[in-house]
């Protein structure tokens, strides 16, 4: 008898993914135990109404697969059509991706790139005044050491050149945060109702979306409606990953991991790997926050403009991702992004959350889309 396993295994990117070396992290693995089979063609037959196997990215970088051993040999699963998991959303969908959401004000990634320069500047004017009594003691001229008063001290020409240049765009940035908080609650005042959307079709991998939408209520302030399609890898739960992993979760977490945040999230919400700000201030009367958070591993199709009363027709990404997917560790997620130009205040996002059929044929892509976990840098 040989014995049949589904296994998933995961090593998802961390926050600020860019930074990581990849391989240095580990592969989580969970195994599914689908019984005993005396030949290769009766457990292929076992795997007639199993979700098919895929595969996303490599055991060098980022990777997301599911596949299944016998007597751990991987065994091809054939698809006889497009076939739907009835898995039901995992809570971070339910509230994070649904709903309507705000895009942050481009300044606060421009003034984070600001003091990343500065902090540049700041190093090497202490290191130039490091050096200067050797400049000067090998004759070299000098600039900038000259003293300014202020106050009862003296402090250097440079210096006070320097220390508002890092003070400013902080200063900007609290002034652009209280700006966000005052658009979320001028939203929230408003309240737009829930658009009307329709789907034509069942909704596949590899065929085109067709839809109809309507907004109840169209704001005079509106200029057009885009629609986009988009598909991406969810991050996988924290308590799911360290169980998986074998890891205490009241010990040392892996690397790529945090220690667990004490925020006003609920469980099932915090992926572990937070290591920086990912969106602007947020008020708390809004459980999961009013900015859209990227998915670090995602790609979308072309957008297209929605005109009432006209259906909409939406091209899949290329080439062809596995369909949606929700379990504890694999989380292929699809959503349709309603994305409306105003006159002002931003461009306002409708996110509609879908369940889409695999396609009849092996899902393998190597070549990932890496973004950024910060929610003014996400493609809409």
């Amino acid at each position: 008898m040989k014995r049949l396993i589904e296994q998933h295994r995961i090593r998802y990117p961390p926050f600020e993914a860019a930074r990581w070396q990849p391989d240095a992290l580990p592969i989580a693995e969970q195994d599914i135990d689908l019984g005993e089979y005396e030949s290769k063609d009766e457990a292929k037959k076992s795997l007639e109404n199993r979700p098919p196997a895929f595969r996303l990215g490599d055991e060098e970088g980022w990777l997301m697969e599911r596949r299944y051993l016998l007597d751990g040999e991987p065994l091809t699963h054939e698809m006889n059509g497009h076939h739907q998991e009835e898995d039901p959303y995992v809570r971070l969908v339910k509230r994070q991706r649904r709903g309507w959401y705000l895009i942050p004000n481009p300044i606060h990634n421009i003034l984070r790139q600001f003091i990343n320069g500065v902090v540049i500047v700041l190093l090497a004017s202490l290191f130039y005044l490091f050096i200067s009594p050797v400049l000067e003691l090998l004759s070299i001229p000098v600039y900038g050491l000259d003293t300014v008063r202020w106050g009862l001290l003296d402090y250097p020409a440079l210096a006070v050149f320097v220390v508002p240049l890092i003070f400013a765009p902080l200063v900007i940035r609290v002034l652009a945060n209280l700006s966000e908080l005052r658009r979320q609650n001028l939203f929230l005042k408003r309240n737009p109702k829930t658009p009307k959307i329709d789907f034509l079709q069942p909704s596949k991998a590899d065929e085109n979306l067709v839809l109809n939408v309507e907004f109840p209520e169209w704001d005079p302030t509106w200029n057009h409606v885009d629609a986009i399609l988009r598909v991406g890898v969810l991050p996988p739960g924290r308590e799911s990953l360290l169980r998986t992993l074998d890891i205490d979760p009241t010990r040392q977490p892996p690397p790529g991991l945090s220690t667990e945040l004490p925020h006003h999230w609920e469980e099932g919400l915090d992926d572990g790997t937070a290591g920086g700000e990912d969106a602007p201030m947020e008020i708390k009367e809004v459980k999961g926050g009013l900015f859209l958070r990227p998915m670090r591993l995602m790609v979308q199709g072309k957008p297209q403009r929605w005109k009432d009363g006209e259906p909409l027709t939406l091209q899949p990404p290329s080439p062809t991702w596995p369909g949606s997917v929700n379990t504890d560790l694999l989380r292929v997620h699809w959503e349709c992004i309603f994305r409306i130009d105003r006159q002002r205040g931003g461009a306002l996002l409708w996110v509609q959350p879908l369940k889409v059929a695999h396609s009849t044929a092996f899902s393998e892509l190597s070549d990932l889309p890496l973004h950024d976990g910060r929610s003014e840098l996400d493609m809409t």
